[in-house]
């Protein structure tokens, strides 16, 4: 519903103070509140309803026969008064158009047909929704018909060589989670000393970075030393025992705040552990420190500043797992757990440089975790390499009760297994255009090397963005109530491009268009079907729009990795250009990492980390660090 221009106060306080009634009688549920409510409401608020003859004449609604069917357009009116010039405006936001006289009937006719279907917001019989309770539609990414992923469970990581500690603890902190294992089952090195490594750097290069939250010393010294009297006890877990972790501020930690980023909740301090958190606990893993996203998973700043990029500290460090990608790659933790709704992997990982897993949706449980899009959500690790994310996915993945659209899969990775052979898809187009770069089209031609067989592949040319219809109505409604509340004012960012402002437009998409974004959805994971079913995954250019839309609406899994270096002479942003302050110039060009994404077919994880494996091998910069940390 739009404010006409008569009223004064903004929708959100409109429709926050506009009375509104129920439904009729003879649904079945009791009128005496609503009667009550309307015999004392504004009558400027009904002036413009056209009511039955009995309400005009008694106040109370028709009572019809015994046996009569309910019918549309027979609640009480309520709401604000309309007049035509209401509807005309509000068609100028949706695009459609009305007649005069079809405007006249909508006035005399929406406030006893539509308008009371607000009253679960409005009143007077509001009802709460929990954080926790999810929508009745579950998005399943394996469309009916279809089968996906392997049949059987298979987990063999590469072996690591059995090596002598490193002697300085900057090239401790910067081993792979693989190595630092070894290290640790061989009791070389203990959880505790690793532990206060990785605890003195954070300290030491937070204020720099901004991307710790909270410090979780105590905790983590105490998870540390329960590890190493395990380990020392001959009870090893596995590959994650032992192992510093940090987690974006967005997993429930019991006793421990998670925030979010952002004002609102910086003193929430959960109860329970997220399911992943648990999971880690589970494997032994230690958490250090809760690690930054931008406010309520967008971008990179926070309530605590803007997170930066230890390649190049005088930008951010994209997000919005923001934290758990400038901290990994400053060697300041083992690895960490992002999250991803639509790039929020991908981005802050191709900035710096760091590897990423977005698994298949459903694969990991969010239960604990944030919502901000039901449908779209997954939590992946982010690592300094790729056997790396799988040692952390082995861990994490699972159904859990929680999280209703989590689903039981099988992981089947064997790191020694053969890629000759393998068909990786591209799109010709894409590769000669920006975002692409050279190296875009230098990995695409080394794939030749490797013994895959790289094959062309299309799609429709669809306004593909249209499916963003879901994810801002998503969005707008997880966050509801911090909106109407006029909480979100809290934020930090108040631009145009920042949440505050789109869960407020948000509001006025159309009930109509979401469900035929939805159908589009499903006729774009048809076709996705499709590209799958013709190749084994597909390389693409890792900041490409389109796709970063589609893969994340379809759910398929990704893994971004560092495959070289280019240089830039400007900083970059998540933000839309402000030309009233113009992103800052650099004095030289300076030199950052640059990678590539694949793209997989439905739970098969393990496909992409073998090509991944490859690929960091050839291209052998994985180890480079940034300078300075």
């Amino acid at each position: 519903m739009v404010a006409t221009s008569e009223q004064a106060q903004t929708p959100y306080q409109s429709s926050r103070q506009a009375p509104h009634g129920g439904l009729p009688a003879h649904k079945g549920i009791a009128m005496k509140t609503r009667r009550e409510f309307l015999t004392n409401a504004p009558l400027g608020l009904l002036g413009a309803v056209v009511a039955t003859r009995t309400m005009a004449q008694t106040g109370e609604p028709a009572t019809p026969p015994p046996g009569s069917p309910a019918a549309f357009n027979t609640a009480p009116p309520v709401g604000p008064a309309l007049t035509t010039s209401t509807f005309a405006e509000a068609e100028k936001l949706q695009q459609v158009a009305m007649t005069d006289a079809q405007r006249t009937m909508a006035v005399g006719s929406w406030p006893t047909s539509m308008a009371g279907l607000l009253e679960r917001r409005t009143g007077p019989n509001k009802v709460a929704l929990a954080d926790s309770l999810a929508p009745a539609t579950v998005w399943h990414p394996v469309l009916g018909g279809q089968s996906a992923g392997p049949s059987h469970d298979r987990f063999m990581p590469a072996s690591m060589a059995a090596k002598p500690l490193a002697a300085r603890d900057e090239d401790i902190a910067f081993a792979s989670v693989a190595q630092l294992a070894q290290w640790i089952k061989s009791r070389q090195l203990t959880s505790t000393r690793l532990t206060r490594i990785y605890l003195d750097r954070l300290k030491r290069f937070d204020p720099q970075l901004h991307c710790v939250i909270t410090l979780c010393e105590e905790h983590a010294l105490a998870q540390a030393s329960k590890a190493d009297a395990e380990i020392a006890a001959g009870h090893y877990r596995g590959a994650l025992h032992g192992m510093p972790w940090g987690a974006k501020d967005l997993l429930d930690t019991a006793g421990i705040a998670t925030t979010y980023g952002a004002d609102p909740y910086r003193n929430r301090v959960p109860a329970e552990d997220a399911a992943v958190v648990r999971r880690l606990n589970e494997a032994g893993a230690v958490l250090v420190a809760k690690l930054s996203l931008g406010a309520l998973a967008l971008n990179d700043v926070w309530f605590g500043g803007q997170t930066m990029n230890p390649w190049l500290p005088q930008e951010g460090s994209s997000g919005s797992s923001a934290g758990p990608a400038s901290a990994t790659a400053a060697g300041l933790v083992a690895f960490a757990i992002g999250s991803e709704t639509q790039g929020s992997i991908i981005s802050p990982c191709m900035r710096c440089g760091t590897t990423g897993l977005r698994p298949t949706y459903g694969r990991v449980p969010r239960t604990g975790a944030m919502t901000l899009c039901w449908t779209m959500d997954k939590l992946g690790p982010i690592t300094r390499s790729v056997e790396d994310t799988m040692l952390v996915l082995h861990a994490i993945s699972g159904a859990d009760a929680g999280d209703v659209a989590s689903v039981p899969s099988h992981l089947d990775y064997d790191a020694k297994a053969s890629v000759k052979g393998l068909k990786v898809g591209y799109f010709p187009k894409w590769m000669n255009e920006a975002p692409a770069t050279e190296l875009d089209r230098q990995a695409l031609a080394n794939l030749r090397k490797l013994g895959l067989k790289p094959t062309e592949v299309t799609l429709p040319d669809w306004p593909y963005d249209s499916l963003n219809l879901l994810l801002f109505a998503e969005a707008a409604a997880a966050f509801e109530e911090l909106t109407l509340s006029g909480k979100a004012d809290q934020l930090s960012e108040q631009t145009a491009d920042s949440w505050p402002n789109l869960f407020r437009e948000a509001r006025f998409l159309s009930a109509v268009d979401f469900v035929q974004a939805d159908r589009l959805r499903r006729k774009v994971a048809l076709e996705m079907a499709r590209v799958m079913g013709e190749v084994d995954l597909l390389l693409i250019p890792s900041l490409r729009d389109d796709m970063m839309v589609i893969s994340n609406m379809t759910g398929h899994p990704s893994l971004t990795l560092r495959t070289g270096f280019v240089e830039v002479s400007q900083v970059r942003s998540d933000w839309a250009p402000d030309p009233a302050h113009p992103l800052p110039k650099l004095t030289a060009p300076h030199r950052v990492p640059y990678g590539v994404t694949l793209l997989g077919r439905l739970f098969e994880e393990g496909t992409l980390a073998r090509v991944g494996q490859a690929m960091e091998q050839q291209a052998g910069v994985a180890s480079e660090r940034p300078a300075g940390f």
